[in-house]
């Protein structure tokens, strides 16, 4: 079920992964001259820890078997490891000060020496195909929740997807700068990509931060055809001889078929796509029998519906309402999972190590097996089922007065779609009003109150971003059809509402009690961002508000856009200012809803986050006893948002990849297009009527000779033409790259 804070939220983290595989698209070229420009200057600024100390050993041997010994170790046991003669133990000694002296190592005792964990820090590096590398701390608490920065000369032997141990070097532009010291743990030796014949064949990988191509000796093919799609194992990865071997252990088959790029798409991620037999078998054990109980209430006799697209195959929330001379009462009644699975039983732990649902146009990996995500947790109509229920009453202003929580047993009505509910309150179609007679009232107050909730929000700050969505169409030869705009009407709003009103609610009630619990927070943006993204928009014309920095300042810009041809490029812009939205136990509000308290609530089939908010909800209104230590949440917190974070990506890719091959046959096609962003490289442009991207490279602009104007975000030509973000230009497509699945296109004059 789609909400308005997943719709921002999800677009802040689109186009921040966007906006870096975009510039990916071109030549390394650029990078690699800086690089050399900032190497050279680097001893002249900064910390410089990186500067090995003379010795009879080399520091990346010594800090990692410190580091494997995990406690202090004596001298003796030091010179016995390393096999050191009498003649080189001065040496080491003095070699044993110096980084004792620089902090790098610690000496609290005479001849006892350990590895200062500030110094060396560990977590999973992730590469960038420009060679580049950005490292998540395993304790967050050492860069405060920031990434570590590793340039392509001090990556070593790590590839993508490591667990690496890292030293801290210079600070860069407000980043720490780090170089790997040792690969504590290979990633995923299992890769997808595109077999390519010959004695002996190749894979080269579909993942681009893999530079790299896996040689297949014949016999171990695996039966796999030129061009086809495969998973390939790595065997030996020789990173100083730049050879990697390895052998072919699935044929998954054409990779023009959009299923077959779901199941690359899958392997790149490393997302789990079967259920394990433990997990099934206690998935099936499970009672179906409902019934009403001491601690649940009897709500069967409140009238329920569930409102989903029309695809919905899992129906997590219901909705209610009532109305009197006070004002409203609205039931929001999600499916009681918690009941179903219990901590640390095999089903919880698999939800938890999965962290969410991943939905491709093509299918879904579910958090939760089918039986509970489309059956028992399935708020199917005519059916009792078991719900944990959020009563919200509210005021004729749409105010809330109060709200309380309960277990609850309901059973749904109806199963409406978004399409159904249109044209009941929207289009009042006679022929099915007359169909649902029963629920003429009710959807009539639920509209009411919906545009109630959503006056008082935009009223408060909330952000109006309004971004447009890319739906797309697979026909039944397994080939996309067609790409179109997502349509949202009124009745997508209601429900939005009405689960941002739950989530609200149940946050404020943590909030309040001093509640342990999962808080989803939106931390502001960042000054610098904001700052450059302001001086942008003056450029442009725009009248930039003179206040603090607020949601109601993004509301004021987005106020002058709107409607206008630049207003899609303004909101991408400001998007990318933004903050990426997490899962936290310390509640520090969300600023894009504008919202003092919020969290996950309504979609425990789903994400795992809702699951916990359940049980320390139930854990409120009955012991008063948190389910979870505050260090088990903060844990809880950072590896949800990392999974939340793998899924969105892997989303994105897979669009990404249908919208390739949508357009593969269009080659020599012209398209009305706008410019959505410039660089030192080219243009980067979005196709109007096809929510398609692409890039235009300098090369191609062979009409004038341009320079890079990085504050304006234009392209200045010599003779006078300009490129400046937010215009509109007609481009025709030259290149379709299925092994990077990227468009190039050049400016059509002719057009």
């Amino acid at each position: 079920m789609s909400s308005y804070g997943k719709t921002i939220e999800s677009f802040t983290l689109f186009f921040r992964i966007f906006n870096l595989r975009r510039k990916n698209k071109f030549s390394r070229k650029r990078h690699q001259e800086r690089s050399k420009s900032r190497s050279a200057q680097s001893g002249r600024r900064g910390r410089r820890t990186d500067q090995r100390p003379k010795g009879p050993v080399a520091l990346e041997k010594l800090i990692s078997f410190l580091y494997r010994q995990g406690s202090m170790v004596g001298f003796k046991q030091l010179t016995k490891e390393f096999d050191l003669p009498r003649s080189h133990r001065k040496d080491f000694r003095e070699q044993l000060a110096g980084l004792c002296q620089r902090n790098l190592i610690v000496c609290p005792e005479a001849k006892q020496y350990g590895i200062n964990k500030k110094e060396f820090p560990s977590g999973i590096i992730t590469i960038n195909p420009r060679g580049f590398g950005f490292v998540i701390p395993d304790n967050a608490d050492l860069n405060e929740g920031r990434d570590f920065f590793v340039s392509p000369r001090n990556i070593g032997p790590a590839r993508h997807g490591d667990h690496v141990l890292l030293q801290l070097l210079n600070k860069k532009r407000g980043r720490l700068e780090t170089r790997v010291v040792m690969v504590l743990k290979r990633g995923s030796a299992r890769l997808a990509g595109t077999f390519i014949k010959g004695d002996p064949g190749k894979v080269i990988p579909q993942d681009k931060r893999f530079p790299f191509s896996i040689i297949v000796s014949p016999r171990k093919v695996h039966n796999a055809g030129d061009g086809e799609a495969v998973v390939v194992e790595i065997d030996d990865f020789q990173s100083e001889q730049g050879r990697v071997t390895g052998h072919i252990v699935e044929v998954l088959g054409d990779p023009l078929r959009a299923g077959i790029q779901m199941k690359m798409v899958i392997s790149q991620f490393n997302l789990a796509q079967k259920f394990t037999p433990e997990v099934l078998a206690e998935a099936d054990k499970i009672s179906e029998k409902v019934e009403v109980t001491e601690d649940r209430d009897d709500l069967r006799h409140v009238l329920h519906i569930t409102i989903d697209g029309e695809t919905a195959r899992d129906f997590d929330d219901g909705v209610a309402i009532v109305a009197d001379k006070s004002g409203f009462t609205l039931y929001v009644s999600i499916a009681d999972v918690s009941h179903y699975v219990t901590p640390d039983s095999a089903l919880d732990k698999e939800a938890y190590k999965r962290g969410t649902s991943v939905y491709f146009p093509t299918g879904v990996l579910p958090m939760l097996p089918e039986r509970l995500s489309n059956g028992l947790c399935s708020l199917n109509p005519d059916e009792d089922r078991y719900a944990f229920t959020a009563i919200l009453e509210f005021d004729h202003q749409g105010k809330r007065l109060k709200s309380r929580f309960r277990k609850s047993v309901i059973r749904s009505k109806a199963r409406m779609t978004y399409t159904l509910v249109k044209k009941i309150v929207v289009d009042r179609e006679k022929e099915t009003c007359d169909q649902y007679k029963e629920l003429l009232n009710p959807l009539k107050m639920m509209a009411e109150l919906g545009r109630l909730l959503e006056k008082r929000r935009m009223k408060r700050g909330s952000i109006g971003f309004d971004m447009p969505e890319a739906g797309i169409i697979i026909n039944e030869h397994d080939q996309v059809e067609n790409i179109v705009r997502r349509q949202r009407n009124l009745a997508h709003k209601i429900i939005e509402e009405f689960m941002l009103a739950a989530n609200e609610a149940v946050a404020e009630a943590f909030a309040r009690r001093h509640f342990p619990a999962l808080y989803r927070i939106h931390e502001k943006p960042d000054e610098l961002k904001v700052a450059a993204f302001a001086e942008f928009l003056q450029g442009l014309g725009y009248q930039v508000p003179r206040e603090e920095i607020s949601p109601k300042w993004f509301n004021r810009i987005l106020s002058q856009a709107r409607g206008g041809p630049r207003e899609y490029i303004i909101s991408n812009l400001l998007l990318r200012a933004m903050q990426q939205a997490r899962y936290s136990p310390e509640n520090v509000g969300h600023f894009g809803l504008a919202a003092a308290y919020y969290t996950h609530f309504t979609s425990p089939i789903r994400r795992y986050p809702d699951l916990m908010v359940h049980r320390a909800l139930q854990a409120l209104i009955t012991s008063g006893k948190p389910p979870v230590s505050l260090g088990r949440l903060k844990v809880a917190g950072e590896f949800l948002s990392s999974r939340e974070r793998t899924a969105t990506e892997a989303e994105w890719a897979m669009v990404d990849r249908l919208k390739v091959l949508f357009m593969a046959d269009k080659t020599g096609e012209s398209f009305q297009a706008i410019i959505s962003g410039v660089s030192s490289f080219g243009l980067f442009i979005e196709l109007i009527d096809i929510f398609v991207n692409g890039a235009v490279s300098m090369a191609e602009l062979s009409e004038d000779y341009f320079h890079f104007d990085e504050k304006q975000h234009r392209l200045l030509g010599e003779r006078g033409k300009i490129y400046q973000i937010g215009d509109f230009v007609r481009v025709r497509l030259v290149r379709v790259d299925m092994q990077r699945y990227k468009l190039d296109f050049v400016v059509d004059e002719a057009g």
